[in-house]
């Protein structure tokens, strides 16, 4: 197309975008000044533009047969937290704000700036007789970023509600990380709970052992009302937990919650196992890479 432009006479071509009648300018030139006639400088201009819109349709094409990699982190981690009816709304609170208080430690920042690749990922997903994401996939490479995960934590309203579906919990955990576009060198559900009580929906014994035979590990976070005497830990032992490296580290009540959330998140973090009497452990060996994710 030719214009006026500051009293010269160019030549613009312009490529329309979409149908919103935009154009958008690829170049213009002064027929006076090409050093050939302006027949071949329009010839130039359009031989410039089939090319670029060939290539743009070849970088598509590219794009189209090799979709985007995950993103590789060392440990993809799903904390189930109990919002079931035995949990007060103030409970709730408390919860999150013992994981915001935990995920923002600089001993947890510390283990995971240690790992292979300085990263995890982690997903807040509250269960009752349903499931919700409180806060989606995250992944922590910092301080900034966990205090981003923190804070979306604390806001959003309580929606799972009603009593125990621990089975579908499970079930729920493992879809979540078979599901992401994310690949950890470790996948870990982390069950929280004071009770093990299920109501409704799929079995807790074949709910853990499809998530296991999926490669996931079983962290249970048992929160004891009654103290050491308490048989839910020895609970968590012979029906939650499993897979590679899996154990139990109790919560002995609301005073020793955020203690016991931050040592597990440290110990999952880095992979290891508690000390000895600070929780129980089952170690099952075997391979723990995780398939490949389409």
């Amino acid at each position: 197309m030719w214009s006026t432009f500051a009293g010269k006479r160019t030549f613009a071509w312009r490529h329309r975008v979409g149908s919103s009648g935009r154009f958008w300018r690829l170049g213009h030139a002064d027929p006076g000044h090409c050093g050939v006639d302006a027949g071949k400088c329009r010839l130039a201009l359009r031989d410039f533009a089939a090319t670029f819109l060939t290539m743009r349709g070849v970088l598509a094409l590219c794009l189209l047969g090799f979709p985007l990699q995950a993103q590789e982190v060392d440990l993809e981690l799903v904390l189930l937290a109990d919002a079931s009816g035995s949990i007060t709304q103030s409970e709730i609170i408390f919860q999150r704000q013992g994981y915001a208080a935990a995920i923002t430690d600089p001993a947890v920042l510390a283990a995971i700036r240690s790992n292979l690749t300085g990263t995890i990922a982690v997903i807040y997903v509250e269960w009752a007789a349903n499931q919700v994401a409180v806060v989606d996939w995250t992944v922590i490479d910092g301080e900034p970023a966990a205090r981003a995960f923190a804070e979306a934590l604390l806001g959003p309203p309580r929606l799972a509600t009603g009593r125990n579906a621990i089975g579908d919990a499970l079930l729920e955990g493992k879809r979540l990380i078979e599901t992401n576009r994310i690949t950890g060198l470790r996948r870990v559900i982390d069950f929280s709970s004071d009770s093990l009580g299920n109501f409704s929906g799929v079995g807790i014994a074949a709910a853990r052992a499809e998530v296991l035979a999926a490669g996931i590990t079983i962290n249970g976070l048992p929160i004891l009302d009654d103290g050491e005497g308490d048989p839910l830990a020895d609970l968590y032992q012979a029906e939650i937990i499993g897979g590679p490296g899996a154990f139990v580290l109790p919560a002995y009540g609301r005073e020793g919650f955020v203690t016991a959330v931050r040592r597990k998140l440290i110990l999952e973090i880095a992979g290891k196992l508690p000390d000895p009497g600070e929780g129980l452990a089952v170690v099952v060996a075997g391979d723990v890479s995780p398939p490949t994710k389409p």
